[in-house]
């Protein structure tokens, strides 16, 4: 994907600075990572459906690393990481957890964006020491009846073999004036990199990260109750206009979670978190200084 042309000029951000680095797991996977701030316990992320390291805004990475150690980590078979990339978010969970060790961390807190606060909610589950506190953007339970496959004209927009600006911009970003503009903003930034760019996602890691995400969303209320078990407190958000993971979602699964929070922002679908990233950084500061302060 390309940046659409824009005319603003952007400042320089630290996160466009960060080398790509390499580490290899003992489930034989080459891990290819960004990290950039200082922390005792960092903060991971998970990326979306699709998206590689260059996919997060840099200046939501900037805004979240003032005060943090901020981990970006292409999963197996995605962008630059070796291996195959699994057709389960269960096996995603397990390789992010293999890439956790293999740079020998042993908390974390994890923000989990769509497809990737799937596999946030799996580690939590699978390995609940690890996990001090999430932030789940854009996310959904597995098992929520209605969950089964994106609508036509989400598929339309992102399910394509080549990457569309477009129809990321229709998906990501409401029609409003307003919204419009802050996704051009976003992908201006976003692909403003000039050295170590990431690798593409394949068209086969799309097609195994869509099984992923329709085996997720199969009707199945037994599904529902395993999210009482995480007993991590857990930052739900999402724009208030998401076409992709609807807003329902989220208080859904904050009714399932027994320490959650909601917040939905305004204007705002897919890409709030990029859209709103100044208001969106200081919210997840502040959880985590919270979660932090309930830890201790």
């Amino acid at each position: 994907m390309t940046a659409t042309k824009n005319e603003t000029i952007q400042p320089q951000f630290r996160a466009l600075e960060c080398p790509k680095k390499m580490v290899s797991a003992a489930n034989g996977v080459d891990y290819t990572f960004r990290e950039l701030g200082e922390s005792a316990v960092p903060l991971v992320l998970l990326q979306h459906f699709r998206g590689n390291l260059d996919y997060w805004d840099p200046a939501l990475i900037d805004a979240l690393a003032v005060r943090r150690r901020v981990i970006m980590v292409d999963n197996a078979g995605v962008g630059s990481s070796s291996g195959t990339t699994p057709s389960t978010v269960r096996q995603m969970a397990r390789d992010a957890i293999a890439f956790l060790a293999a740079i020998e961390l042993d908390q974390v807190d994890i923000l989990g964006y769509s497809l990737g606060s799937f596999i946030a909610q799996e580690i939590a589950l699978i390995r609940p020491a690890l996990v001090r506190s999430m932030v789940l953007a854009s996310s959904a339970p597995e098992g929520a009846a209605g969950m089964h496959g994106w609508a036509p004209e989400v598929i339309a927009a992102v399910g394509k073999p080549e990457p569309d600006p477009d129809g990321y911009l229709r998906v990501f970003f409401v029609p409003s004036a307003t919204s419009q503009r802050a996704g051009q903003e976003t992908l201006q930034r976003m692909f403003s990199r000039k050295t170590d760019a990431d690798e593409p996602t394949t068209w086969q890691t799309t097609q195994h990260q869509y099984d992923a995400v329709c085996a997720w969303g199969e009707p199945n209320h037994a599904r529902l109750q395993r999210l009482s078990a995480i007993d991590q407190p857990v930052f739900i958000a999402n724009g208030d206009s998401d076409p992709m993971i609807l807003p329902r979602y989220s208080y859904l699964l904050a009714g399932l979670i027994p320490h959650a929070r909601v917040k939905l922002y305004p204007d705002a679908a897919h890409g709030f978190l990029f859209q709103h990233h100044v208001e969106f950084a200081a919210d997840v500061d502040a959880f985590l200084a919270d979660a932090s302060l309930r830890h201790a």
